[in-house]
């Protein structure tokens, strides 16, 4: 997934204050005006000069300006050379290199308003599914994972000053319980570090184990997240055909079952061909 189950350090300026006041803005959740810059969502969109829907006789449509950034090297800026090394020196892979994420600049090098933010993505960098829109290599058997990645990550995240982490991992239909316990021992010692961490995981469907769904479901984690990617549709072109629309509904609605107190979300990406009715 492009987004694919990864680990999110993000910088959250209006919520460092408080995290029961973050924890409160999580669940309320934010609007669509929460992302434009414009007085109203009217006025942001008419500023856009190009198409926004592909018309008859259109082979396609340009990418918006903002699809389109230059990679930053190491060598350019100090934030990005400090992030990769440390890192690689943990051995963690970050879904901002294996998904090619056009922002790792901007979220590697930081500045003098945010901090430096990573996406860390758990359980290797090899995905035993294969979904259209994601970059991320697969396997049918990827290697086993690291031992030692749990603690890595509590390391890292101890070190850096968020206090709002987003864990993701690739799928691993080839572990047993699709590596519920090794992402379930990470929350725990990242727990233990900071006690008063908010962390959000965006979880893979673990094939509808429910046994996987409930072990994250109580692992700790504030935000239980798994994407729904798209609508009903489009999901057997979208994504892999082992990731089923109504299993996904289904683990949701058991995480949220299994911990009431858990607060659970999704995501869907738009501009695949889904019409406003289905959204």
């Amino acid at each position: 997934m492009l987004q694919r189950t990864r680990f999110a350090v993000q910088p959250l300026r209006a919520y460092s204050a408080s995290p029961v006041d973050t924890k409160r803005k999580l669940k309320d959740g934010p609007s669509f005006a929460d992302f434009v810059s414009s007085s109203s969502i009217e006025e942001a969109v008419s500023k856009y000069e190009g198409k926004l829907k592909l018309e008859k006789g259109d082979r396609r449509l340009r990418l918006p300006p903002w699809l389109k950034k230059e990679q930053v090297l190491p060598s350019e800026n100090k934030g990005v050379a400090r992030m990769k090394k440390q890192l690689s020196g943990l051995k963690l892979a970050t879904v901002c290199q294996e998904a090619r994420c056009p922002n790792l600049g901007e979220c590697w090098g930081g500045s003098e308003d945010t901090l430096s933010t990573a996406t860390i993505l758990l359980m290797g960098d090899t995905c035993t599914r294969g979904c259209r829109f994601c970059s991320v290599k697969t396997a049918r058997k990827p290697p086993p994972l690291d031992p030692m990645e749990p603690e890595n990550t509590a390391k890292a995240v101890k070190s850096w000053n968020v206090d709002y982490i987003v864990l993701t991992s690739v799928d691993r239909d080839d572990i047993e319980d699709g590596g519920a316990s090794h992402l379930h021992k990470t929350v725990q010692l990242m727990k233990k570090e900071r006690p008063e961490l908010l962390i959000e995981c965006l979880l893979p469907d673990f094939a509808g184990r429910e046994e996987s769904i409930d072990m994250m479901a109580l692992s700790g984690l504030d935000v239980y997240a798994h994407n729904m990617e798209t609508v009903e549709r489009l999901t057997p072109w979208v994504r892999d055909p082992r990731a089923k629309y109504a299993q996904s509904l289904k683990g949701l609605l058991r995480a949220k079952t299994t911990n009431p107190k858990v607060i659970t979300k999704t995501s869907l990406m738009l501009g695949l061909g889904e019409e406003d009715e289905q959204v």
